[in-house]
């Protein structure tokens, strides 16, 4: 929606415009043509340049299941979670609808150590997408992720931020973290009416509490 990777793949969230006007999740400047479908432009995150987990700890932790559904109650977010893979030009595959979310399979599952990457529209001409409400969330909000085995991972919001997208802090996104967090991704600040653009990422970040 968590190995080494190298750099030189392209680490697209293409979140992208939904149609003529719109950019629903724009994340890569790099056209990705299978998306030409249901996209009109097509962008991507910049490559994580090292791994994206914690080294091991000094004992193996328990394997975590799928995420299959992400719930965010404070703004009204109850969505079933897709896979997301890399494509053969090495972009990250984006949601074919603004409806749901995904969660890249590059990344760890939520609730394992590290950084997993969840990524959804902000909107499109039809209206608002999964995450157009993201940038309400601030500090002490509960995220739940439920899981393919019945479980539930509770993670707090510690951070919310927006970053145009020139100056995207790739390391600060997918580094390395201690314990498991949750990085969940769309685009947001102003739109430029001229590219059909938002300017900017949002991307809040969030601990495991559960």
């Amino acid at each position: 929606m968590p190995n080494r990777r190298p750099a030189a793949i392209v680490f697209a969230a293409g979140l992208a415009v939904i149609a003529a006007g719109t950019a629903g999740l724009l994340l890569t400047r790099h056209p990705t043509p299978a998306l030409r479908a249901v996209a009109v432009g097509v962008a991507a995150l910049p490559a994580p340049a090292g791994p994206i987990v914690a080294p091991p700890q000094s004992a193996t932790p328990a394997p975590v299941a799928r995420p299959v559904s992400l719930t965010i109650p404070l703004i009204g977010v109850q969505t079933k979670l897709i896979t997301l893979g890399l494509t053969t030009g090495g972009a990250l595959q984006v949601p074919s609808t603004t409806s749901v979310a995904g969660w890249y399979t590059g990344s760890p599952r939520p609730g394992a150590i590290g950084s997993a990457i969840i990524v959804g529209h902000i909107d499109s001409l039809s209206g608002p997408g999964v995450f157009y409400r993201l940038s309400e969330l601030r500090r002490g909000d509960d995220v739940y992720v439920e899981r393919a085995d019945g479980t539930t991972a509770e993670f707090r919001v510690t951070s919310v931020q927006s970053y145009l997208k020139d100056q995207f802090p790739t390391q600060t996104v997918y580094g390395p973290t201690p314990d498991p967090e949750l990085r969940l991704i769309t685009c947001g600040g102003a739109f430029d009416p001229a590219t059909g653009h938002y300017l900017s990422n949002i991307v809040v970040y969030a601990t495991e509490v559960s």
